[in-house]
C-alpha cells in the first residue's frame, strides 16, 4: 500500500528560498514542470504580502532568469518563471550526491505540494511504498536536513499509532502512567499485569509489538539500510 508523507527539507539553496526570506509574510507555492528539460519552468501560487516587494524580490533572485505574472484572483497570484539555473548548476555546491538527485526525478513517487519556506521547502508527497520513500528521504538526510512530519497509509488521516491494536494502545498507555517507561523505571511488568489482569509474559510481547509497530509508522521509513 502506498505511502502520504508530509516533511520539510532545510536547505537554504533551493530554489526560490531566498525569495520567502525577503518576503516571510508570503505564502510560496511551487510546481515544478519537469517537462521542460534541464531547467524546469517554475509555476508559483502567491497568498498574502505586497505584491512589490514579491515582484521586486523575483527581479532581484539570483536563481529567477525571467518572470511573469500569469493571473490574481483577490490576494492570490500565479506567477511563471523561468530559471536562470539548472537544479544540478544551484545545488552543485551544496549536494554532495548529484547523481543521486537525478533519480530522484524517476523515482516511485508524486510530489504534490511543494510549500517554499524560510530555510527550504516543506513538501506533501506519495510515494508507492516503503522502499520508495526511504530512498527519497535517505537522499536528503545525506545532502541536507531531513525532518519529517507526517507519514501515513494512502487513504487513512490518522496520526501515527492507528496500526496499534485496543490491547496495546490500552498496554501502552497504563505503562506510561505507571511509570514503566521512566527513568529510572518507577512501575515492573508485574504491576502493568496487574492493572491488565494477564501474565507479565503477555504483557512483555504485547508492549513490544506496539512499540515495533510505532517505530515502523514513523521513525523506521527515514533510516538509511545498513551497508552491506
Amino acid at each position: 500500500m502506498g505511502l502520504v508523507a508530509e516533511f520539510d527539507i532545510h536547505c537554504k539553496a533551493l530554489p526560490l528560498v531566498g525569495v520567502a526570506s525577503t518576503v516571510p509574510e508570503a505564502t510560496l507555492v511551487l510546481d515544478l514542470q519537469f517537462n521542460h528539460g534541464k531547467r524546469p519552468v517554475f509555476l508559483v501560487t502567491v497568498q498574502n504580502g505586497s505584491q512589490t516587494a514579491i515582484e521586486n524580490a523575483f527581479t532581484d533572485a539570483y536563481d529567477v532568469g525571467e518572470w511573469t505574472l500569469i493571473g490574481q484572483a483577490g490576494d492570490t497570484r500565479r506567477y511563471q518563471l523561468l530559471p536562470a539555473l539548472s537544479l544540478e548548476e544551484q545545488l552543485g555546491e551544496h549536494l554532495d550526491d548529484l547523481e543521486g538527485l537525478e533519480t530522484l526525478a524517476t523515482a516511485d513517487a508524486i510530489i504534490e505540494r511543494i510549500d517554499v519556506i524560510l530555510d527550504g521547502w516543506r513538501q506533501t508527497g506519495w510515494f508507492a511504498d516503503r522502499d520508495a520513500f526511504s530512498k527519497f528521504s535517505s537522499f536528503w538526510q545525506r545532502n541536507a536536513d531531513f525532518q519529517l512530519h507526517r507519514l501515513t497509509r494512502e487513504g487513512e488521516s490518522e496520526p501515527p499509532g492507528d496500526g496499534l491494536t485496543d490491547r496495546q494502545h490500552e498496554a501502552l498507555r497504563i505503562a506510561y502512567e505507571l511509570g514503566y517507561f521512566d527513568i529510572p523505571r518507577n512501575a515492573s511488568l508485574e504491576d502493568i499485569a496487574a492493572e491488565l489482569g494477564i501474565s507479565p509474559s503477555s504483557v512483555s510481547e504485547r508492549l513490544r509489538r506496539a512499540q515495533t509497530q510505532l517505530i515502523e509508522e514513523t521513525v523506521a521509513t527515514t533510516w538509511p539500510p545498513l551497508p552491506g
